[in-house]
């Protein structure tokens, strides 16, 4: 490279390497569940799995960062690849025994910002559950542990004067991990064919776009946002195969629009919370299913009193136009449903927390308690019990026979 293009390259890297700061964290953590029941689908009682997690900033000047991390992991019952290979894209049926986890460039300047890469991208203001948050895939091998899945994109945002605009492209569909066929969590109708397995997935070509406005004023926040894309949970098809007698399950993204609300309002007593989303269907194909016309809404208070937090709200569901019955969908299995969450810090190494739903008919209860404990300089303890309980024909009573127990020692560093 002659030096008259060199030099100007030189100062470039030192203006941007100036007063730059490196940032890590992250942690191991090993665990146990136990289940004292066995499942029609899985005879398994105990489950182990370890995880590593790395999670990096690196800022090369005030105005341009970049973030990551990586994850690994595996378990004792199959629900993690046992192929050792780099996942990026988070779309297989197991969880990846090696992945990028997430990895962006974060550009700021004054009232703009501006996010490019794999992210977590998080719409909706309640805490109990988020009609609004379509860009927000889920890991639900496990359905009520679920973990947030990121997505590649770019989201824009432009604030000025406590109103802000949020703008999301995805050139690439990410899907909600469903339970699998051959364990607990999948719900299997009574008198299915005694060989089920998965069928092709059917993934979406093209990209997903979204928009919310967020207006922050005297005593109160509200927003509203629309999406164009794809529903990240799945329709079910089942095709029987009479020569081998096996049923295969194939799973459909429906293209669908939603339109959506929020707003907090903090008053004297409490803070009201509200949130709702109408989906609407936007499939095209003649010979593929369509999804429902419905509208999930959730209403919640909150309030912080010394060192507790409560929340608790209710969960509804309106369907205008029902289409097709076969379907995996935890939210909307989550509505009728009366919600509410507790958390207790009674000192800085001990945290308690409270997680229930209760069907407003009664037909299916989920209560977590969940006791976490630092140890020491670093090693935590977490501990936690799961009961569920209800009747076969109520989305949580379903998993009545999945109560479970569980340990975790977490290493952070």
């Amino acid at each position: 490279m002659r030096a008259d293009k060199l030099f100007p390259c030189l100062v470039l890297f030192g203006l941007l390497t100036r007063g730059q700061t490196f940032e890590q964290r992250g942690f191991i953590e090993v665990d146990a569940v136990g289940f004292p029941l066995t499942a029609p689908n899985d005879s398994g009682h105990v489950v182990a799995g370890g995880v590593f997690r790395w999670d990096a900033t690196l800022r090369l000047a005030p105005w341009i960062s970049f973030s990551g991390g990586v994850e690994a992991q595996a378990d004792t019952h199959r629900d993690t690849d046992r192929a050792f290979r780099f996942d990026l894209d988070d779309r297989g049926l197991l969880r990846p025994a090696f992945s990028l986890r997430s990895l962006q460039m974060t550009l700021h300047k004054g009232h703009f910002t501006a996010d490019l890469g794999k992210q977590f991208i998080h719409w909706g203001k309640a805490d109990i559950l988020n009609p609004t948050d379509r860009f927000a895939p889920r890991d639900y091998l496990n359905v009520v542990a679920s973990e947030p899945l990121a997505v590649f994109g770019a989201r824009v945002n432009v604030e000025y004067k406590g109103t802000s605009a949020d703008l999301v492209w995805t050139p690439r569909f990410t899907p909600s991990r469903m339970p699998l066929i051959d364990q607990r969590w999948a719900l299997l109708p009574p008198g299915a064919a005694p060989d089920v397995q998965n069928a092709g997935t059917m993934f979406p070509g093209g990209g997903q776009y979204g928009a919310r406005i967020d207006h922050i004023g005297k005593g109160y926040e509200i927003s509203a946002s629309v999406f164009e894309g794809y529903n990240h949970l799945p329709l079910l098809i089942p095709v029987f195969n009479p020569v081998s007698q096996a049923l295969y399950v194939q799973r459909f993204y429906p293209k669908i629009r939603t339109y959506g609300m929020d707003a907090a309002i903090p008053l004297s007593v409490f803070t009201l919370k509200t949130e709702a989303a109408f989906f609407d269907s936007r499939e095209t194909s003649s010979n593929m299913p369509r999804s429902d016309t419905y509208m999930l809404w959730v209403a919640q208070l909150e309030r912080q009193i010394h060192q507790w937090m409560i929340a608790a709200g209710y969960a509804g569901q309106t369907i205008f136009d029902l289409r097709y019955p076969i379907y995996f969908d935890p939210e909307r299995g989550l509505t009728k449903t009366i919600l509410a969450k507790a958390v207790y810090n009674p000192d800085a190494p001990s945290s308690v927390s409270l997680e229930t739903a209760i069907r407003q008919d009664g037909q299916g209860v989920f209560s977590t308690l969940e006791y976490s404990r630092l140890l020491a300089t670093h090693w935590r303890l977490i501990g936690g019990i799961t009961v569920i309980t209800g009747v076969r024909n109520d989305f949580l009573g379903e998993y009545r026979r999945n109560s479970f127990g569980s340990l975790k020692i977490r290493y952070s560093y």
